[in-house]
């Protein structure tokens, strides 16, 4: 069943479902996907926990947030919705942007009895020489357009090849969803991650190439409580890509709540 909260001013749609006085799940999305991307996890867990899983803000059918914001202002909203619904002994689930949400939320709440990092984003990427050249052409760009131009028509042109050359997730998103999706990929949380205190399930595809396997690796060795599992021949979708296996490990870590 789909639901709505206003949480600040910011319309948020979630489902409600599984065991209803079971312990409750959150289940948070990658970038540009919706709480259906992540069905198949919820119906893992839906016979003996509570699953509410989240279109985070600016996507599904949730509002988009009022400015820019970064992972800060996206945790902020998820307790908040904790503490409106009165949740407590809450296991966060979070795959790729979702879980740099889970990261920094279990880093500062002891009520997190249980985290899954699915193919999750929270590394800064390293940069390709590509990168930096898109970077520095950006920035001449951003000087000389307006100069050459105008204001109006060198801005124009420069939001024209900024959606040109940035990535697939960037040339789909809405102005605010752009600059939030620049502001959160460039955040880094591997300075709380040692105080995650939580057991930690790590889930990887091997070939994922948006969150590479050594970004698991950094999160296996700062997060205190963290076992690493990684399927061969997978990438950013492991729990889609492998979905027998993903099953299987997961009941194994939920196997108290689950029988």
């Amino acid at each position: 069943m789909e639901k709505r909260i206003e949480i600040d001013g910011v319309s948020l749609n979630y489902s409600d479902t599984g065991k209803s006085d079971g312990l409750p799940v959150i289940l948070m999305h990658g970038w540009g996907c919706n709480l259906t991307t992540v069905k198949s996890i919820a119906s893992i867990l839906e016979p003996g926990m509570r699953v509410l899983s989240i279109d985070l803000p600016g996507h599904g059918k949730s509002q988009e947030p009022p400015e820019i914001w970064g992972v800060e202002q996206y945790t902020s909203l998820i307790e908040k919705f904790i503490s409106l619904l009165g949740l407590k002994d809450v296991t966060l689930i979070g795959h790729s942007f979702g879980g740099r949400i889970g990261i920094l939320l279990s880093s500062r709440n002891d009520y997190v009895r249980k985290l899954v990092l699915v193919d999750a984003a929270g590394v800064k990427p390293r940069r390709s020489l590509g990168y930096y050249l898109k970077i520095y052409t950006f920035k001449t760009l951003k000087h000389t357009l307006p100069l050459i131009f105008g204001r109006e028509r060198g801005g124009k042109m420069l939001d024209a090849y900024r959606g040109k050359s940035g990535s697939a997730d960037y040339r789909n998103a809405s102005p605010v969803m752009r600059g939030i999706l620049s502001r959160c990929v460039n955040e880094d949380l591997k300075h709380v991650m040692p105080s995650v205190k939580a057991p930690t399930l790590l889930i990887w595809g091997a070939d994922d190439t948006a969150t590479p396997i050594s970004d698991a690796k950094v999160m296996e060795r700062l997060i205190p409580d963290a076992g690493l599992v990684s399927f061969e021949g997978c990438g950013h979708y492991s729990f889609l890509d492998n979905p027998g296996g993903f099953k299987a490990v997961m009941r194994e870590f939920f196997k108290n709540e689950l029988n």
